[in-house]
């Protein structure tokens, strides 16, 4: 079947017109939790008050303990260079002093630092996406997965049978391939970003070579719809409507080196652990399987969801901790340990569960959902807090993927937009605390 475009290559993953880029202000530095702010201490006026008072007493020009005691008093209570004690707090006297009516120590008794010194530590949630692009043709189907962003900064999305690659850093758009008689099921960046696997609704898996432009390599083995993909180091995973998982060890020249069958439907969900141990496999017959990487044979089999379960996601914070997400007459997220099998929590989201991605930078978990609320969630893992909710598209949001730095996510929705999220930017404090000045092992090889 040949593809005729409803709209010309230049209006693909261009900036959306109604959208709003309006950034939040930044917020003013107020001083850290125990270091007041000396934005109202004159300290000049300190000084010359000093020399002033050693001059007037006849005392040595520097007085060191005169000094830091002024220092001491501006920062306890601001300006106050001018303020005059009107007595002392030691003294030759026959009764004895009202500590409390003292008005140096009444700064001592219940001091309270502004508000916005505490808020300041915390980060600020956004309430709007920092960018909204039109995507025509982004499929409206529960079952796909066709967003994926790359290690090397390049957004991935399947546009009916088109593929088209964004650049966060220069925000340029190529079109890197059509399927005249396809359309594209699934979408997934090999772990390096020079590679992009495909799997199409013929059930085919193609491997792309990005820089090139051209097919690597072309997988048969399934019999229907490729939906999800999973990378884990050199071996990709595929699972398909005709309700079978199959590994390809790229290594090798066969098609497929281990077929997994566990599901009695569609799979529709595949996520590799951290680690790369454990897979986890959701299938529209309402199981999450989990595998081991050294057997077909499944670990486990969870059958708690009432609805097909999309979405699952491993935590990169405790190894063995996955959570997964059901459909429509679902709409719970589930928290499992994968080391022993056993149930850990359960919150009802009171919406259809679409995709599922935890922080890096956080033990946070994003949420994406459709009916009846469409919206995006933010939890605290392990408790299941409720941290935020965002609100923008106009249909369910099927689709997510995360920005290689961990900082950003993009979701995609079957109003036909993407929307780029702000949500979990690191500290100051956080921002070197990879760095490396040392090569590693591999580009040393």
């Amino acid at each position: 079947m040949q593809f005729t475009p409803k709209k010309s290559f230049e209006n693909y993953l261009k900036p959306f017109t109604g959208a709003s880029g309006t950034k939040a202000k930044k917020r003013e530095s107020t001083g850290g939790r125990f270091i007041p702010s000396r934005v109202t201490s004159n300290l000049t006026q300190l000084f010359e008050k000093a020399d002033q008072e050693n001059s007037n007493t006849g005392k040595a020009p520097f007085d060191s303990t005169k000094i830091f005691s002024s220092l001491l008093e501006a920062q306890l209570f601001g300006d106050a260079t001018n303020r005059q004690s009107s007595s002392k707090l030691l003294s030759y006297r026959t009764g004895m002093i009202n500590l409390t009516e003292c008005k140096e120590n009444q700064a001592f008794s219940q001091m309270e630092l502004p508000n916005e010194k505490f808020e300041s530590s915390q980060r600020v949630l956004p309430k709007i996406p920092y960018k909204v692009l039109d995507a025509p043709q982004l499929q409206d189907d529960f079952y796909l997965n066709v967003l994926d962003w790359s290690a090397k900064d390049v957004l991935a999305v399947a546009l009916s049978n088109s593929i088209y690659l964004w650049s966060a850093v220069t925000s340029s758009v190529v079109h890197m391939c059509d399927f005249n008689n396809d359309i594209v099921g699934s979408l997934s960046w090999a772990p390096s970003g020079n590679h992009l696997a495909v799997g199409t609704t013929s059930g085919k898996v193609l491997l792309y070579d990005v820089e090139r432009k051209n097919t690597v390599r072309t997988l048969p083995g399934h019999g229907g719809r490729v939906g999800a993909l999973a990378w884990n180091s050199w071996l990709l995973t595929s699972g398909s409507r005709d309700k079978e998982i199959l590994h390809r060890d790229l290594r090798c020249s066969k098609d497929f080196t281990a077929k997994l069958i566990g599901h009695k439907q569609e799979i529709c969900g595949l996520k590799w652990s951290f680690e790369g141990d454990q897979l986890a496999s959701g299938g529209n017959d309402n199981k999450l399987v989990v595998w081991s990487a050294q057997s077909v044979t499944p670990l486990y089999k969870f059958k708690s969801h009432t609805a097909a379960v999309k979405a699952v996601a491993w935590s990169p914070h405790e190894h063995g901790v996955l959570v997964s997400g059901g459909g429509t007459t679902d709409r719970t997220i589930r928290t499992w340990n994968t080391l022993n099998g056993t149930p850990v929590s359960a919150v009802d989201t009171q919406s259809q569960v679409c995709s599922l991605v935890f922080s890096k930078n956080y033990n946070e978990l994003v949420s994406t959902h459709g009916y009846s609320q469409n919206q995006i969630m933010l939890w605290k893992h392990p408790s299941m807090q409720k941290i935020g909710v965002f609100s923008g598209h106009t249909s369910r949001v099927l689709y997510m993927a995360m920005s290689p730095d961990s900082q950003n996510i993009v979701t995609g929705a079957g109003d036909e937009t993407l929307r780029f999220w702000n949500l979990f930017s690191r500290k100051e404090s956080d921002k070197y605390a990879y760095s490396n000045l040392l090569p590693s092992v591999t580009d040393m090889r």
